[in-house]
């Protein structure tokens, strides 16, 4: 079981995540925003943390730069979620740190499946 970190400022999407993530037997911590994201990976202790691109007060380019620059948290493997699709978006996403960019709509066993990939291959 790994903890996991996600922020979703769209509530269906974010209760789907936490349902997939439960579901795959981790424990998971929601946030509404960027800020509140950063704010929850510098008080946890997670093994993954899975953003949206497009969120309030911080986009989560800013927050996966923030949580690379942070000496405590830049091992923490970050996935960007977002319905962004673009290759300069998806760029953005892995210049900003990202371990993976997965594109919305996703099934929540494509989901589960490439976070278990990504936590497989110890990356933390």
């Amino acid at each position: 079981m790994a903890k996991i970190l996600f922020a979703e400022d769209e509530p269906d999407i974010r209760e789907l995540i936490a349902f997939t993530m439960r579901f795959a037997g981790h424990e998971t911590g929601a946030a509404r925003d960027g800020a509140e994201a950063l704010q929850a990976a510098q008080a946890g202790d997670m093994d993954l943390i899975l953003l949206d691109v497009r969120m309030p007060h911080l986009t989560g380019y800013e927050v996966c730069e923030r949580i690379k620059a942070d000496e405590r948290l830049q091992q923490i493997p970050v996935v960007f979620l977002s319905a962004k699709g673009q290759e300069s978006e998806i760029q953005a996403g892995y210049q900003a740190g990202a371990e993976d960019y997965i594109l919305k709509p996703f099934s929540p066993d494509q989901l589960i499946l490439r976070v278990q990939q990504i936590l497989s291959n110890g990356k933390k």
